[in-house]
């Protein structure tokens, strides 16, 4: 029925409108060209200037003598080799102008790159006044907060509200389901204004579903969806319903061919880790699949390693004077251990030793019941309450992560006897076992610690594995230390 309907009527060209918010994303796209280019260039000519007419002069064997403009080949060259670095890093992509939080790991990946190869490149050429190493580093520095800056300049120009209606895309589903609604919700949801909801047209085959809570209009019969496309300057169409017959989906997609209309399917048959889903070759046929997780490319996972080395020696010094201090509060009001192991399952279902500062009284967990700890909870010592409000309890952890058992940001490990239970009752509750676990975690500065909801706390964990960087890392641990929601 839909696949006679498709090819009943076919438009050759878009709308007017669609035209020109077309025009307008291609304007867009290019002042962020353009604008690229223009900081990397006066980020590369100020390092030069910082470098031979400042105070850095004194430093280095080859500075003395040289004014900045005679870097001039340098800066150029330099500049050339950044913009090349860019399109490989979706950097004019618009979703990502949008967000300067996917944006900002991105610029100092490619920065990263353009100082390795901007040295291996001066190092092969050979000229007659070889490269300062202090002029790149400056120039690495210096650059990247530059293309940083004008990048969050540009995504809240982008984010004007006038602007933005105007790169909008309209969305059309096709069928309707579960997934369809929850898409539509987090459409409606973000503010950021990239897209809109034109409607929905029926499949014949979509089941039902109450839309009370996110208005979306039905825009007619599966028999009018060319002119649906044409009449309301459609720039998306998303098949919520995969019960389509194989003609119906290829007929639907070559019509938004036709149209010059984006084509999407929402994978429903995969629940979690959306982000990393990947068209692969197997045996030369397409196949779609979950590919690799950020943790596992090896440039991030030794990045990750050596911020938890570091960060937990350097966390675990500063932090023993604070354990001795309340240790000593503890054994006061409790005689006892100071320090309370318990076990957990960390990477890969690998159980180890977690270490804390005791906060509850003696054989707090009598008669072997496991459980967690919940608002005032009566077992709590007057000094624990304290200690967990301000996370000091989890002190001793440091030593976990230098023994890389933890790390320091990381879903938080649970217990053997629990995780037995999760595992059945919570759907991907084990997933959060690809990584290993952290002394804090998206969820807890979130708020789900606990006596929470555990199905919440498992959505964190799961997008902090999907959207793993290491300023994500870095935003956590900051919000660890002034969040302190539902820490009792």
């Amino acid at each position: 029925m839909m696949d006679q309907a498709i090819t009943a009527k076919t438009v050759v060209f878009p709308s007017r409108q669609k035209a020109r918010n077309r025009h307008i994303l291609t304007q867009v796209l290019l002042a962020g060209v353009i604008g690229d280019a223009i900081v990397i260039f006066l980020g590369l000519a100020f390092s030069s200037w910082l470098r031979f007419e400042t105070t850095l002069a004194h430093f280095g064997v080859w500075a003395h003598g040289i004014r900045w403009t005679e870097y001039s080949g340098h800066v150029v060259f330099g500049t050339m080799l950044f913009l090349l670095l860019l399109p490989h890093r979706q950097l004019y992509d618009l979703h990502r102008m949008l967000n300067l939080r996917r944006t900002a790991p991105v610029i100092i990946k490619a920065s990263l790159t353009w100082l390795v190869a901007y040295m291996a490149f001066s190092s092969l050429l050979r000229t007659d006044q070889e490269v300062s190493r202090v002029y790149v580093i400056v120039a690495f520095s210096i650059t990247t907060t530059m293309f940083i800056s004008w990048r969050y300049l540009l995504s809240k120009i982008v984010s004007i509200k006038t602007v933005a209606q105007r790169l909008q895309q309209r969305i059309l589903f096709v069928g309707w389901s579960e997934h369809a609604m929850s898409l539509a919700q987090a459409i409606v949801a973000d503010g950021r204004l990239q897209y809109e909801i034109a409607g929905y047209v029926p499949s014949g085959q979509g089941q039902r579903v109450d839309r009370s809570s996110v208005f979306v209009r039905r825009l007619g019969s599966p028999d009018g969806i060319a002119d649906i496309l044409q009449e309301q300057a459609i720039d998306m169409v998303i098949l919520a319903d995969l019960n389509l017959s194989t003609d119906e989906t290829v007929a639907l997609a070559n019509l938004c061919e036709k149209e010059m209309v984006d084509f999407k399917v929402i994978p429903s048959c995969f629940q979690i880790l959306l982000s990393c889903l990947r068209m692969q070759s197997v045996s030369g046929m397409p196949v779609l699949g979950i590919s690799y997780l950020p943790f596992d490319l090896p440039f991030t996972a030794v990045i990750k390693q050596l911020v938890d080395l570091v960060g937990g020696m350097v966390g675990f010094v500063l932090s023993a004077p604070i354990i001795a201090i309340f240790g000593a509060l503890v054994y006061l009001e409790s005689p006892g251990p100071i320090i309370y192991r318990q076990r957990r399952l960390g990477r890969d279902g690998k159980p180890f030793w977690i270490l804390k500062i005791r906060s509850m009284k003696m054989n707090a967990e009598q008669g072997g019941k496991v459980g967690w700890t919940v608002k005032n909870d009566p077992r709590r010592l007057r000094i624990g309450a304290f200690m967990r409000r301000w996370n000091i309890d989890e002190l001793p952890q440091f030593w976990n992560v230098i023994k890389g058992e933890m790390s320091l940001v990381g879903p938080r490990p649970e217990r053997p006897e629990l995780i037995g239970i999760f595992k059945e009752e919570i759907p991907h509750y084990n997933t959060r076992h690809n990584i290993k676990p952290g002394i804090t975690g998206w969820a807890q500065v979130n708020g789900f610690r606990g006596d929470t909801d555990l199905n919440e706390r498992i959505r964190c964990d799961l997008y902090y594995i999907e959207n793993w960087s290491v300023l994500l890392d870095f935003q956590i641990m900051f919000m660890t230390l002034f969040r302190q929601k539902n820490a009792g």
